[in-house]
């Protein structure tokens, strides 16, 4: 274990976000609150000092990255993250109890949009920011934020590609460019220009720079914290249109913008995973349309809203228009398979993921013909291309993984004494990154009335979820901190 470059970039991710705190302290200085600003600049310093520890911790480190520090390094980063983001709502007095504060940061930074608070508008703008933006960071990921603008990652000598796999969602994770510095920055320029894009349509409909910054902000990493209690339900149906487009735009692999930008459009029509995802979209907006026609009486209405709702759900933003816990059965099930499926590989949506959904489905397929013609050769394959034996047994790995955390989260979550349909929804929901779940947890209530224990479970769901479940749990395999690889 090379322990000193993980000293090194742990600092690194410090440093990053103390640089990203003073833009809320610059809020709060323009508002005048100088309380909030002075305790902004105090938690800035804080980070400074453990960063500088940590930087110092680190010299003459080997720049060479193995699996083990990439692991390692991202899971510590992202722990580091929320224990600091987390302390402005405890010292501005806001969110006053840590673990509520930590909850609500862990779910800003993993795009989850799960929340304790029961009056969002009650926050001063500078947390306000600081919540929203939180989803941004996490949405594309701070340590490929690090990669593309730190020198030393054109050293690493491409083993970057260790952080870039820990942290990015998806079964496989590869460079679309030779240089992984390179692929890093290219992410971000498109991450970058479509939220300016998002905010841009904000401002078109009237929507104040401030909530247009926080919404896009939410609909970019697709974690749904909103500046009203409301959510999104306030605003006009063209910023709910808005935000329904670009919660399903930011739900697509990035990828396929690369080769957009390149003209390889044939490259983008032939993706099964971005067709599926498309497919099942728009199966489940015309099901639940024709679902709620008879509550909203208007085909228009009707469409407007089961669209923004399965984007959401199934890009696990978690914004609402309405109360779909007042939808009929069918349309609410619809819901619970999409909070399952989530969005693509590579995008900033959570969940399974379509190309896992897509694997296991041809796994299933392979074994039941393995049975039928045991003799035979059976190959998975994804666009047209064979999806290696390491690759096929990774994702059925990861779903029993999967089932079985979400299963024992569920248990504990239980001793809580709510309903099943809440602490299930509830589990679901932090897991796989989407927020509002059913019940007592819906899109109108919050996570506030669950004890510290549960809250603990659930942040501990929601970092699995946005790291992919192992890199998280390889902390506490003895293996990871060995000297052998």
């Amino acid at each position: 274990m090379n322990v000193k470059y993980v000293c090194r970039i742990t600092s690194y991710t410090v440093f990053i976000m103390a640089l990203f705190m003073l833009i809320p302290a610059g809020i709060a200085l323009f508002d005048g609150e100088m309380r909030n600003a002075l305790i902004y600049l105090g938690v800035i310093g804080i980070e400074a000092v453990f960063g500088l520890i940590m930087f110092c911790a680190g010299r003459n480190y080997n720049p060479t990255l193995y699996a083990q520090e990439g692991i390692a390094a991202t899971s510590l980063s992202w722990i580091v993250m929320s224990v600091f983001g987390a302390l402005p709502f405890v010292f501005t007095g806001e969110i006053p109890r840590y673990i509520d504060a930590l909850f609500e940061i862990v779910s800003g930074f993993t795009t989850t949009g799960a929340s304790i608070l029961s009056d969002v508008e009650a926050l001063s703008r500078c947390n306000l920011f600081w919540r929203s933006f939180s989803h941004w960071l996490g949405g594309m990921g701070v340590l490929v934020f690090m990669l593309a603008i730190i020198p030393q990652a054109k050293k690493s000598r491409g083993s970057g590609i260790y952080l870039m796999k820990a942290e990015s969602p998806g079964p496989s994770v590869g460079k679309f460019t030779p240089h992984l510095q390179q692929t890093a920055k290219i992410l971000y320029v498109l991450y970058i220009a479509l939220t300016v894009l998002c905010v841009g349509f904000l401002l078109v409909g009237g929507m104040s720079l401030f909530d247009s910054l926080c919404i896009a902000f939410g609909t970019a990493g697709t974690g749904g914290f909103g500046v009203l209690n409301s959510s999104i339900a306030s605003y006009s149906p063209y910023i709910q249109s808005v935000v329904t487009v670009f919660m399903i735009l930011f739900g697509v692999n990035f990828n396929m913008y690369f080769f957009v930008l390149l003209g390889q459009f044939k490259s983008v029509f032939k993706n099964e995973e971005v067709r599926t995802y498309f497919g099942i979209l728009a199966v489940s907006i015309v099901m639940i349309t024709v679902n709620i026609y008879s509550i909203y009486g208007s085909v228009r209405e009707s469409i407007h809203h089961a669209a923004f709702q399965v984007a959401s759900i199934m890009t696990t933003t978690g914004y609402a228009t309405v109360d779909f816990e007042q939808w009929p059965a069918f349309s609410k099930a619809i819901l619970l398979f999409l909070m399952f499926v989530g969005a693509c590989a590579g995008s900033t949506g959570g969940g399974l993921k379509v190309s896992r959904v897509l694997m296991l489905g041809k796994n299933i397929f392979r074994t039941i013909s393995n049975v039928l013609h045991p003799k035979r050769v059976h190959l998975v394959k994804m666009d047209g291309h064979k999806v290696s034996e390491s690759v096929a047994n990774g994702v059925d790995a990861y779903l029993a993984v999967y089932c079985v955390i979400v299963l024992f989260s569920f248990v504990i979550v239980s001793l809580d004494g709510y309903s099943i349909g809440t602490n299930f929804s509830a589990v679901v929901a932090c897991f796989n990154n989407i927020g509002p779940g059913f019940e007592l947890v819906g899109a109108t209530s919050n996570y506030g009335h669950y004890s510290d224990l549960s809250k603990v479970v659930l942040i501990f769901d929601m970092l699995l979820g946005r790291l992919e479940i192992f890199p998280l749990l390889a902390l506490f395999s003895p293996d990871l901190w060995s000297r052998k690889r």
